[in-house]
């Protein structure tokens, strides 16, 4: 099937759940990465509304707060989610006692602290999924590289990338969770990337 990607997201890029529904209704196999963050019950409630069983995969670092857990497992519960948690090759435990404690970002050891519990996580989850199409909540506001982003993209190995809620505010998010009843997330903390505004590189490699 050829994808006019430029006409999809002139039709669909404001439609976040018009496009939510178009990507899962492309009949590929698809998979929504999460990581309980603030907002992230809303994406997930938009894949399960079309496909209840669709996979979620979730990048568990090891270093989320408590209430990041907590947040994960109501949400999980609530939505009846198909979740899979990927962790990093080492325990939190086992890394810290070898390499000692969380590097900070302009620490040289960063990258490879960034590597192993995201990336590499990330990548076996592709190998092993191996999906077609991937769903994510990245929006425009978050960083600058992201407000460059276009909702639908296809990479290199041809991984259809759907992000419906790219053009969506932060407000536009909230309203959405107390449409639907949904829960939220306040207290996050990305150890790969710190602040808020910074990418892990994740999505700049996929």
């Amino acid at each position: 099937m050829d994808l006019n990607i430029e006409a999809i997201n002139e039709q669909l890029g404001h439609d976040p759940e018009g496009l939510t529904r178009w990507a899962l209704n492309l009949d590929r196999r698809a998979i929504c990465t999460t990581n309980f963050r603030p907002f992230e019950a809303v994406i997930l409630h938009m894949a399960t509304q079309v496909q209840p069983d669709i996979p979620v995969v979730w990048m568990d670092s090891g270093y989320n707060t408590e209430a990041t857990y907590r947040f994960a497992d109501e949400v999980a519960k609530r939505l009846s989610l198909n979740l899979t948690i990927y962790h990093p090759r080492r325990s939190r435990a086992h890394r810290e006692a070898v390499d000692g404690p969380l590097p900070s970002i302009d620490d040289p050891r960063h990258a490879a602290f960034t590597e192993e519990v995201k990336l590499e996580p990330f990548a076996r989850a592709l190998r092993e999924m191996d999906p077609q199409v991937w769903l994510t909540a990245l929006r425009a506001e978050d960083t600058a590289e992201r407000s460059q982003m276009q909702p639908v993209s296809v990479n290199a190995a041809g991984l259809i990338k759907v992000a419906p809620v790219l053009h969506w505010t932060a407000k536009d998010m909230y309203q959405y969770l107390q449409r639907h009843d949904l829960p939220n997330n306040f207290d996050y903390f990305d150890p790969t990337k710190v602040e808020d505004t910074r990418e892990c590189g994740l999505h700049l490699q996929h």
